[in-house]
């Protein structure tokens, strides 16, 4: 089959940001895997995003200085961000990532993980408590940003004092995961932050040294010091990566469910007449608006996919949010439904790189709706058409979500 080229658009226009499914849809009507330019491939369906997810002969490659190079500028290996990033997990291929994950998974056993429901909920009744007599709040700022990031601060063992820093600070280096090359000011900007953390966690594992503690951070300083399984460089690079993964995707999350809902006040209604929908409920928001939209691999050998021969080293860019709306395994798939049956959404990834975070996060979201459709009465949009998306093609979430009651 002779290879279909996408039509151009550009990922930071603000359109395009708001809605990206048009594109996305006509996208995969006229291929399901589009040229992107040389060597770059769109996947735009479900069953081939998941065998791209899945597949060991798709993978990350992360330790090719010309692939970086390639992909973030000549002085690629010179930029903090993009060093960090070379070392972390998610970044790597086995048996580097064999070994990293194999370090931190110990932390999101289901039970432990199920354990942090009752601080969820804490948590939640919380933050709730300082906003309800006002009568309206800034659903990301107020709610669904601050609580992910206490959780995770909590999984991580980040003190108590130090916490309020992170509450009130802002994300930074999501432009390095997008799939177009980031411009200077971003660079720029993504190394700031992850000199900044690797200030502040260097600081703090010197600290866990001395006062070893009950928290992940404490375990992975252990296997650091043990001199054979985890490196400085990593040890900071997957502690940040594991502080901004268990709250970007939690974020999202929970923000894009706000509006999904509150855009259509019968399917909350329908939420808060029968609260046992609301996992359901979950996956559909997963579905209907991926907190990560899109995925990049590097192919590993020679195959072919729906019919168009992949070479080594091509980077196949598999657009998961427009695999969420494949008609031919979602019927009506631009209706959100928190009734939908069968959901099995990709937002989550799969194969050795599925989320760590997944259950957590789906705790954290069960947990906020549960208790803001218990408490909220009648809440409603205070701008629903001013609404402001993160400027990230990756990380699909809002910056701002004014919503009322009462």
């Amino acid at each position: 089959m002779s290879a279909t080229t996408a039509a151009p658009f550009d990922p930071r226009d603000p359109a395009f940001v708001g809605n990206p499914y048009p594109v996305f849809r006509r996208m995969r009507a006229a291929a399901p895997v589009l040229q992107a330019g040389p060597g770059r491939w769109f996947i735009t369906g479900y069953d081939d995003t998941a065998l791209v997810l899945r597949d060991r002969r798709f993978g990350k490659n992360f330790d090719d200085a010309d692939m970086l190079m390639g992909r973030f500028g000549p002085t690629a290996m010179q930029e903090p961000a993009v060093l960090s990033l070379s070392h972390m997990m998610l970044m790597r291929d086995p048996p580097d990532h064999t070994r990293l994950r194999g370090l931190v998974a110990k932390a999101f056993t289901a039970r432990r993980i199920e354990a942090m429901r009752g601080y969820v909920q804490g948590l939640t009744d919380g933050l709730l408590d300082k906003v309800i007599p006002s009568g309206r709040m800034d659903a990301i700022r107020d709610l669904a940003f601050p609580l992910p990031v206490l959780v995770i601060c909590e999984l991580l063992g980040i003190p108590e004092e130090d916490r309020a820093h992170f509450v009130t600070g802002s994300s930074s280096g999501a432009a390095l995961l997008n799939p177009t090359p980031p411009t200077r000011a971003e660079i720029d900007e993504a190394n700031e932050g992850t000199l900044a953390a690797a200030a502040y966690f260097d600081a703090l594992f010197e600290r866990r040294r001395r006062e070893p503690q009950d928290d992940l951070i404490t375990q992975l300083v252990q296997a650091e010091e043990a001199g054979d399984r985890l490196t400085m460089a990593e040890l900071n690079a997957n502690v940040s990566l594991l502080f901004a993964a268990g709250h970007e995707t939690t974020v999202n999350l929970i923000g894009n469910g706000f509006l999904a809902l509150l855009r259509d006040p019968a399917q909350w209604r329908m939420l808060r007449d029968d609260p046992s929908l609301i996992p359901n409920a979950i996956e559909e928001i997963l579905r209907y608006e991926a907190p990560v939209q899109v995925v990049a691999r590097s192919v590993m050998e020679p195959l072919e996919l729906s019919g168009v021969r992949l070479e080594p080293n091509a980077l196949v860019l598999a657009l998961v949010g427009a695999a969420n709306r494949d008609p031919a395994v979602f019927e009506e798939p631009d209706r959100f439904d928190v009734g939908r049956k069968d959901l099995r959404p990709l937002s989550f990834g799969g194969g050795i790189h599925f989320c760590l975070g997944a259950q957590l996060a789906r705790i954290e979201a069960a947990v906020v709706f549960e208790t803001v459709l218990r408490r909220l009465p009648e809440p409603r949009l205070e701008a629903p058409d001013a609404l402001t998306w993160r400027t990230s093609f990756t990380l699909r979430g809002l910056t701002s979500l004014p919503i009322a009651w009462g």
